[in-house]
């Protein structure tokens, strides 16, 4: 059992609980940073997609996880990124250190744009008008062929960093450091919002708007800035899903993309960075293990190449009612009750984790 001895306020906002959280963390970075050097360029591809994912993952965690508005049309938002990087790369010729974060704040203002007429809206509703954004957002990539490419579709120029030219599929270590230097930015700006006034309003928002009035706090405005900050990392993960992509048309960004996201931060544990990750690990390595599994069964029992339509979708299904039914906290809420009974052991309670009301009772029926 770990005691920790707070001396100061600031012990409860650090970026690391105490020294050993820190080596941990140092340790794993470090991991990282080898890892291209101890696996082969196939499995480095795999990561930058873990990577990619996980970046998607924290934007859309910041507003359905820290806000908590729901969202069903954050795949048209990798898409803005997607384009607008590629587009002001290839028509504008801006360099790739500019057109990335125009990119990203392009994005942004898209995503404030959506909430100025959606901040009224709570539950199903909000889902249901972001959904539709996210399918006009796909008409209009089509309609707007001179630009977009229509359903041809756009080519990613290589990356043109200070001089060093980036290829995903000529270089691949090189494009899996770039991202995980913007996913490294990305976390470290994702733990001092949570730190900063605005995360705090924004949790006061999710647990109770009422409540959030109360304090003060412009629920609104709140909610599109949320939705900015959201929008724009998401945005900058669709820049660099391009990149990993090469070619990409609008069905590559589809409703079943924002599906998929959303399901991946419940799977992986809503409200928590951990939780982006683990589910970014899910949808990125779920395909390949059940194409290996197809290919044992074909192999080991003679029945040749085995194919079976929407196997990844079923089990991913699967997976979330799972969850859902057993384990709400999903992953990481797995390893807190795991770690949480090996510092505790024997004082552990089972009702610890206990699921709370989260709502007034004059806010259950919105």
């Amino acid at each position: 059992m770990r005691i920790l001895f707070k001396t100061s306020y600031d012990d409860d906002i650090n970026l690391f609980k105490h020294n050993h959280h820190r080596f941990w963390y140092i340790l794993l970075f470090v991991a990282l940073l080898c890892l291209p050097f101890l696996i082969s360029d196939y499995m480095v591809g795999e990561f930058t997609n873990v990577l990619i994912w996980a970046l998607a993952g924290m934007g859309l965690m910041i507003l359905v996880g820290q806000t908590g508005q729901a969202s069903l049309g954050h795949a048209a938002f990798l898409a803005i990124g997607c384009y607008s990087n590629v587009i002001l790369q290839s028509n504008f010729g801006l360099p790739f250190v500019i057109s990335f974060p125009l990119a990203g704040l392009i994005s942004g203002l898209a995503g404030v744009l959506l909430a100025i007429p959606t901040t009224r809206l709570h539950g199903i509703y909000l889902a249901i008008a972001t959904l539709a954004a996210s399918i006009i957002i796909e008409d209009i990539i089509v309609l707007a062929e001179p630009i977009t490419g229509g359903v041809s579709g756009l080519y990613a120029p290589d990356i043109n960093l200070f001089g060093y030219s980036i290829n995903r599929y000529v270089d691949p270590s090189a494009f899996y450091w770039l991202t995980l230097g913007v996913v490294l930015i990305i976390v470290l700006f994702y733990k001092n919002l949570l730190r900063s006034p605005l995360g705090r309003a924004f949790a006061a928002v999710r647990d109770s708007e009422i409540s959030a009035q109360a304090m003060g706090i412009n629920v609104a405005r709140t909610k599109a800035v949320s939705f900015g900050i959201s929008t724009a990392i998401t945005g900058l993960a669709g820049a660099l899903m391009g990149h990993f992509a090469g070619i990409f048309t609008n069905e590559t960004f589809n409703v079943i993309i924002s599906i998929t996201l959303l399901l991946m931060i419940v799977v992986g544990g809503v409200g928590s960075i951990h939780g982006a990750f683990f589910g970014a690990i899910i949808v990125a390595f779920l395909p390949q293990l059940l194409s290996f599994f197809r290919d044992w069964i074909g192999n080991t029992f003679e029945l040749g190449s085995i194919v079976i339509p929407g196997l990844e979708s079923a089990v991913f299904g699967c997976i979330l009612i799972f969850f859902i039914l057993f384990e709400p906290m999903g992953i990481y809420g797995m390893w807190l009750k795991l770690r949480t009974w090996f510092e505790l052991f024997p004082f552990y309670r089972r009702d610890m984790f206990r699921r709370q009301k989260s709502y007034l009772k004059t806010e259950r029926m919105r």
